[in-house]
């Protein structure tokens, strides 16, 4: 790498997981890591094996498949950890352990009931644990903006001589401001004496709305390394987000004078994956890949735009990778032009991919005079939703209206055949909900609803995503059609699928461990 590089570390399936109410399977982060190489990022976090075996078996899958990047794993500061972390990503071609412990002394003494020379002499040992048995090791100390700082100079030098090749600066909670940071990041640069032989990282949350700032901070001042997470998922308020860093540094490359090797062009596909996968909608307003990011609706701003972009763009629609072609698709579309949108869209698919999505954009066709951009998006990525089908909508009937009691008839699919059943409810989506729990013998609790338009217009794409609860878990399901019971019907049996998949691994997983 350049001298002037910024090596972006995404931590997406890790701490972005841990974004309330998230949760994806084994295939899913795989999905998502596959395209952050599409990306080009130069580090994905891939989870934190020690959490649960979903996570190891993840990582694990993540690491033997996804060549040409380097993979992280998540560790305590102890030898189980590292050991799980180790086992986990001992297939990986650029293989990263990386150990954490808390330094702040409102940690040390709440949460970890350690004193600073035990917390000192744990991070040593266990750095210089994980060092031998894996050539990479971040070392992150926790909470650091809040630590004293000649005591956080101590441990980095420390864990750096323990054998640690990057030391990250964690904004834990968001409490730092840019000027602070900057202070910090440079009393470190002077404090710590071996500094130089290892790379400076930062990892910046946003619970004051300032982590993508101080990431900012951090790479004008010199930090090599910046962690992110698409569309800013994470703990509380999340984390700095991927794309508006990579844009700034960017767009704003005359006042960073830092370089990215991210592939912009695959920035809006990567915020759209992590979106669909997640169930966690981007707001309109989001920066870099938010609906109105480009859009322009005062007089004053559509005029300066149509005369001269510049104006009011500072960077184009197409730089994100949102295709402005004018090449518009119907039934009487062929494979070739479907092909050929598919791979100016930016997706990468094998030949079955390719055939079931053609197959559903010709079962939209008929239903849809001109299918949009963001109509074939839907289609694969609501495809890419890897939930093994064990129930499938055959019918869905309705009967509903002013003064009339909402009822629904299903008719569901598992292994041949047919089962029907009809229910009431307080308005048709929930009647038909209740109508597919009694036809597959599932009781759930709905957690969350949300239907979005994927375009404009009657003809429009509904998208559906619920979140169903059993057993103390979520499921997330999605359900794609014009027709808004339909898709409502399909995201609830698409949850349930899930559910029953998820709820027997977890019981084959305990069995296992017993």
């Amino acid at each position: 790498m350049g001298v002037n590089d910024v090596i972006v570390y995404d931590t997406t399936l890790r701490d972005g997981e841990q974004t309330p109410g998230v949760s994806l399977n084994a295939a899913e982060k795989l999905e998502i890591a596959k395209q952050l190489k599409n990306l080009n990022v130069d580090v994905i976090e891939a989870g934190f094996p020690i959490a649960s075996r979903g996570d190891f078996e993840a990582v694990k899958l993540i690491a033997a498949e996804v060549r040409g990047v380097g993979v992280s794993a998540l560790a305590r500061a102890s030898k189980a950890d590292i050991d799980r972390a180790y086992e986990a990503l001992k297939g990986a071609e650029h293989p990263r352990i990386h150990v954490f412990i808390a330094t702040s002394d409102i940690h040390l003494k709440h949460k970890l009931k350690m004193s600073r020379e035990e917390a000192l002499n744990r991070a040593v040992d266990m750095v210089a644990y994980a060092r031998s048995k894996i050539g990479e090791v971040q070392f992150s100390a926790e909470d650091a903006t809040r630590s004293d700082w000649d005591y956080l100079a101590k441990v980095y030098e420390s864990v750096i001589e323990a054998g640690a090749t990057i030391i990250n600066i964690p904004d834990t909670v968001g409490y730092t401001t840019p000027g602070e940071f900057a202070q910090l990041i440079n009393y470190l640069k002077t404090h710590v004496r071996n500094i130089d032989k290892a790379i400076m990282s930062v990892h910046c949350h946003n619970d004051l709305g300032m982590a993508v700032a101080n990431s900012l901070t951090a790479a004008y001042h010199g930090v090599k390394q910046i962690e992110v997470t698409v569309n800013g998922l994470g703990e509380r308020a999340g984390n700095a987000s991927l794309e508006e860093v990579v844009m700034a540094l960017n767009t704003r490359k005359d006042y960073y004078k830092r370089d990215v090797r991210v592939n912009t062009q695959q920035i809006y596909r990567t915020s759209k994956l992590v979106s669909t996968l997640t169930g966690i909608s981007v707001q309109p307003n989001k920066a870099i890949v938010g609906a109105n990011a480009f859009a322009h609706e005062a007089g004053i701003h559509q005029h300066g735009v149509l005369s001269e972009r510049s104006t009011y763009e500072i960077m184009t629609p197409e730089s994100i990778g949102l295709s402005h072609n004018n090449i518009v698709l119907g039934k009487h579309s062929g494979r070739h032009a479907f092909e050929a949108k598919l791979k100016e869209l930016g997706y990468d698919l094998d030949a079955d991919a390719i055939n079931r999505a053609f197959e559903r954009f010709k079962d939209l066709a008929d239903k849809k005079k001109t299918i949009l951009d963001q109509d074939i998006e839907a289609i694969v990525e609501n495809k890419a939703i890897s939930v093994p089908e064990i129930y499938q909508l055959e019918f869905v009937q309705i009967s509903s209206g002013t003064n009339v009691t909402p009822t629904a008839t299903v008719g569901i699919r598992r292994e041949g055949n047919v089962m029907q059943a009809a229910d009431c409810g307080d308005g048709p989506v929930d009647a038909v909900f209740k109508a597919i729990e009694k036809a597959v013998g599932q009781q759930v609790e709905l957690q969350d609803y949300f239907l979005k338009s994927v375009t404009g217009g009657k003809d429009a794409l509904g998208e559906v995503t619920v979140k169903i609860g059993k057993n103390g878990k979520t499921f997330l399901g999605h359900g794609l059609s014009i027709d808004v019971i339909e898709a409502s019907a399909r995201a609830f049996i698409s949850a349930i699928n899930r559910m029953m998949v998820e709820l027997s691994y977890s019981n084959d997983s305990e069995e296992g461990v017993k």
